[in-house]
C-alpha cells in the first residue's frame, strides 16, 4: 500500500512539474500609472470664497472625465517654508499618457481652467510615471 502511495504521489509530482513548464506563472506587474501633479498660486484678488470656487470646480473634474482614475487635493502644510507661494497641490492618476492628453483637452478641464483664469497667480505642472 505505502509502495502505491508513494507511486500516485510521484505522478502528481511529475504531472504538476509538466504543466508549470508547458504554463508558467505570469509574472505580477503593478500596473502602470501616470501621475499629474498640478500645484497653484492664487493671485492677490481672489477671496477665499474664489478659491473654494476654484477646488469645487477641480474636484468636480473626475465625475466629468472618465480618464481620471484617481484624484487627491489638499493644500501646504510644511513646516520646511520652501512652497514657493504655491498653497494648493492637486493629484490626478491616469493609466496611460493618451488618458492623461485626452484629460488636458477635455472641455470640462478647458472649462475650469477658464474658470480658474481671474484668480490665477502662477502653476507648477509635474507629471511622471510611477516608479517601484
Amino acid at each position: 500500500m505505502k509502495k502505491r502511495i508513494v507511486m500516485v504521489c510521484l505522478a502528481f509530482t511529475a504531472f504538476f512539474a509538466v504543466q508549470a513548464q508547458n504554463h508558467p506563472a505570469k509574472e505580477l506587474k503593478p500596473t502602470a500609472m501616470l501621475r499629474h501633479v498640478v500645484m497653484f498660486q492664487f493671485n492677490e484678488k481672489a477671496t477665499a470664497a474664489d478659491i473654494q470656487k476654484v477646488v469645487d470646480a477641480f474636484k468636480a473634474l473626475p465625475s466629468q472625465i472618465p480618464m481620471i482614475k484617481g484624484f487627491e487635493w489638499g493644500t501646504n502644510n510644511s513646516p520646511e517654508k520652501l512652497n514657493q507661494g504655491l498653497t494648493h497641490c492637486f493629484f490626478l492618476t491616469f493609466a496611460s499618457a493618451a488618458d492623461r492628453d485626452a484629460y488636458l483637452v477635455h472641455p470640462a478641464h478647458k472649462a475650469f481652467g477658464a474658470l480658474l483664469g481671474p484668480y490665477f497667480g502662477k502653476a507648477t505642472v509635474f507629471d511622471y510615471w510611477v516608479q517601484h
